[in-house]
Protein backbone atom coordinates (compact mmCIF):
# COMPACT_ATOMS: atom_id res chain seq x y z
CA UNK A 1 0.00 0.00 0.00
CA UNK A 2 2.66 2.70 1.06
CA UNK A 3 5.55 1.22 -1.09
CA UNK A 4 6.78 4.16 -2.08
CA UNK A 5 7.25 5.63 1.42
CA UNK A 6 8.86 2.89 2.56
CA UNK A 7 11.42 3.77 -0.61
CA UNK A 8 11.79 6.90 0.47
CA UNK A 9 12.33 6.40 4.02
CA UNK A 10 14.22 3.13 3.57
CA UNK A 11 16.06 2.62 0.35
CA UNK A 12 17.20 -0.59 -0.81
CA UNK A 13 20.46 -1.61 0.06
CA UNK A 14 22.64 -2.83 -2.56
CA UNK A 15 25.58 -5.09 -1.75
CA UNK A 16 28.57 -5.28 -4.55
CA UNK A 17 28.80 -8.96 -5.66
CA UNK A 18 31.65 -11.60 -4.01
CA UNK A 19 34.92 -10.91 -6.22
CA UNK A 20 35.76 -14.67 -5.95
CA UNK A 21 39.77 -13.81 -5.19
CA UNK A 22 41.46 -15.84 -3.18
CA UNK A 23 42.95 -14.52 -0.19
CA UNK A 24 46.79 -15.71 0.84
CA UNK A 25 49.32 -15.69 3.52
CA UNK A 26 52.31 -14.01 3.91
CA UNK A 27 53.84 -16.90 2.28
CA UNK A 28 51.64 -16.99 -0.70
CA UNK A 29 49.54 -19.85 0.15
CA UNK A 30 45.83 -19.98 -0.14
CA UNK A 31 44.12 -18.60 3.63
CA UNK A 32 41.49 -21.27 5.35
CA UNK A 33 38.17 -20.49 6.19
CA UNK A 34 37.77 -20.34 9.84
CA UNK A 35 34.84 -21.65 10.89
CA UNK A 36 34.23 -20.44 14.18
CA UNK A 37 32.73 -16.79 12.23
CA UNK A 38 29.73 -18.61 9.99
CA UNK A 39 29.26 -14.59 8.64
CA UNK A 40 32.84 -13.88 7.11
CA UNK A 41 34.98 -16.45 5.00
CA UNK A 42 38.53 -15.59 5.32
CA UNK A 43 39.59 -17.64 2.47
CA UNK A 44 38.22 -15.33 -0.05
CA UNK A 45 39.82 -11.02 0.01
CA UNK A 46 36.52 -9.45 0.28
CA UNK A 47 35.13 -12.14 3.23
CA UNK A 48 31.72 -13.12 0.68
CA UNK A 49 31.78 -16.76 -0.63
CA UNK A 50 31.12 -16.25 -4.97
CA UNK A 51 28.25 -18.25 -5.79
CA UNK A 52 28.28 -21.77 -7.31
CA UNK A 53 28.50 -22.67 -10.89
CA UNK A 54 26.79 -24.81 -12.39
CA UNK A 55 27.90 -28.09 -13.00
CA UNK A 56 27.52 -29.59 -16.24
CA UNK A 57 26.37 -27.33 -19.25
CA UNK A 58 23.09 -27.41 -20.19
CA UNK A 59 22.88 -29.81 -23.51
CA UNK A 60 26.58 -31.13 -23.39
CA UNK A 61 27.44 -34.29 -24.79
CA UNK A 62 28.72 -36.03 -21.94
CA UNK A 63 24.50 -37.26 -20.64
CA UNK A 64 23.57 -39.65 -18.21
CA UNK A 65 22.96 -42.89 -19.82
CA UNK A 66 19.50 -44.69 -18.67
Amino acid sequence: MFRWLKKVFFPPVQEAPASGVRARDKKGRYKADDKATPNINEAYKDGKTPPKKRGRPKGSKNKVKK
